[in-house]
C-alpha cells in the first residue's frame, strides 16, 4: 500500500473541507448529487468518446497502481541477468534454454531466445527496443485516459455551473433563494476543478511514474542481454546494471 497516496488524498480533502469550515461555510453545501452527476458523468462520457474502450479499461485498471503499485523488480532482475551471464560464460549460450522455462515474462523469453539463436548485440538491441517502445507507448496511452479526464472535468464543472445559474434565473421572483441557488450552482465548478487537480491529474502522473520504472526494468534486461551477447565479464555486467538502481 502506497501511504503517500493515502496521505495526499486525506490532505486534499482536509484542505478543501477545512478551508470551507474556517470561512464559516456549511460543509453540507458541497453535497450536490446533480452537480456531481454532471461533472463525473460528463467527464466519463467525454473520455469514453476520446479513447477506444480497451484503452479506457486499461487506464481504469491502472488506477489501482496509485495505492498498490507493482513491486520494484530492478534488484531482482539484476541478480537474474548476472546469473544468466554466469551460465552463458561457463556452459555456453545454449545452456540458457533452461532459464527460458523458468521465466514467465515474454520480454525476457524473447531476449533469451535471441541470445540462444546467436543474435549479435546490435540485432538483439534493435529487436528488444521495438518491444520496449511499443510497451511504453501502450502503457502511456492508457495513462493519458486520466490526463484527458483532468482536462474535461473543469469544463464540465463550468457547464454544471451555467446550468445551475439558468435554474436560478428561472426563479428570480423569489429573491430570498437567489444566494443559495447561486452557491449551489458553483459547487459544480468546485467539483470539476477539484477532481481535475486533486484526483485525475495526480493519478495520471503517478501512473506515468510507475510506467517509467517498468520501462527502466526492461532496459536492465536488454542492457544485460547485450553484455552477455558481447561476452562481457559477469562482474562488468553487474556493475553496469547497478547504475539503474
Amino acid at each position: 500500500m502506497d501511504r503517500g497516496s493515502l496521505i495526499g488524498l486525506g490532505l486534499a480533502a482536509a484542505a478543501v473541507l477545512g478551508g470551507q469550515a474556517m470561512e464559516g461555510g456549511h460543509i453540507g453545501l458541497f453535497v450536490q448529487p446533480a452537480a456531481f452527476l454532471i461533472v463525473v458523468g460528463g467527464t466519463l462520457a467525454a473520455v469514453l468518446l476520446h479513447y477506444p474502450l480497451p484503452v479506457f479499461m486499461q487506464g481504469m485498471r491502472m488506477a489501482r497502481w496509485v495505492f498498490r503499485p507493482p513491486e520494484p523488480e530492478a534488484a531482482t532482475l539484476i541478480r537474474r541477468v548476472v546469473q544468466w551471464s554466469h551460465t552463458a560464460r561457463q556452459d555456453g549460450l545454449l545452456a540458457l534454454e533452461r532459464h527460458i522455462n523458468m521465466t514467465h515474462d515474454p520480454f525476457q523469453k524473447t531476449g533469451l531466445q535471441l541470445l540462444i539463436d546467436g543474435a549479435d548485440a546490435t540485432k538483439l538491441r534493435d529487436t528488444l527496443d521495438v518491444q520496449i517502445v511499443n510497451f511504453e507507448t501502450n502503457e502511456r496511452q492508457a495513462a493519458r485516459v486520466w490526463e484527458a479526464a483532468g482536462g474535461y472535468a473543469p469544463t464540465l464543472g463550468i457547464l454544471g455551473a451555467v446550468m445551475g445559474l439558468i435554474h436560478v434565473m428561472e426563479n428570480l421572483t423569489e429573491p430570498g433563494k437567489l444566494g443559495t441557488g447561486i452557491a449551489v450552482a458553483f459547487v459544480a465548478t468546485i467539483y470539476g476543478v477539484g477532481l481535475a487537480n486533486l484526483v485525475f491529474l495526480p493519478i495520471a502522473n503517478k501512473i506515468k511514474f510507475t510506467i517509467a520504472r517498468r520501462v527502466s526494468e526492461r532496459e536492465i534486461v536488454c542492457d544485460g542481454l547485450m553484455g552477455i551477447a558481447q561476452g562481457d565479464n559477469p562482474r562488468i555486467i553487474e556493475a553496469r546494471l547497478k547504475g539503474y538502481l
